[in-house]
């Protein structure tokens, strides 16, 4: 006898305006077989009202919508849901989206040319609790970093404990 173990689903809601790249972006991150997207949202209010009735894993949230942006709305959800983590897929690569969107909770952020693997493995990095960015605003965090905590100031902030010397090794 075979014994086959349910798996469980990942959930998904979509939060874009746009129908045909909602739609889209439905059958490739439900090409893998094990991420069902349970609602599609057209503006940020109807992402919160989906967001409250279907409890999904993952939302992934566009920032230009009507009604309500999509940064209010990651606030929102993150603020009545914090379980729920929130991708941002944006065509806007600005510092100041993705500063705001994280400072709101928002899990990642990916650019809306991100390929259907890239999102995927987005949404799952994402629920394992890591955050998750495109490789350009990876490599953007990455050199604010080193212009705010440059080398030196790092050097000069790592004094943990006194060397050990003669003078102070025990015997």
């Amino acid at each position: 006898m075979i014994v086959t173990i349910p798996v469980k689903l990942i959930t998904v809601l979509l939060a874009e305006d746009h129908a045909n790249f909602r739609k889209s972006l439905k059958l490739l991150v439900e090409m893998d077989g094990d991420i069902e997207v349970v609602g599609e949202a057209k503006n940020g209010r109807e992402a919160m009202q989906l967001n409250m009735k279907l409890q999904p894993d993952v939302v992934i949230m566009d920032i230009a919508m009507p009604l309500l942006n999509g940064l209010q709305a990651t606030r929102l959800i993150i603020e009545s849901s914090p379980a729920t983590r929130v991708l941002i897929l944006s065509s806007h690569p600005d510092a100041e989206y993705i500063e705001q969107a994280m400072l709101y909770g928002a899990s990642g952020y990916l650019i809306k040319q991100s390929s259907a693997p890239f999102i995927v493995k987005a949404i799952r990095e994402v629920l394992k609790g890591k955050t998750f960015f495109s490789a350009s605003i990876s490599k953007r965090l990455c050199e604010d970093s080193r212009k705010v905590f440059g080398k030196r100031e790092l050097l000069k902030k790592k004094v943990l404990r006194p060397p050990l010397t003669v003078k102070n090794r025990k015997a």
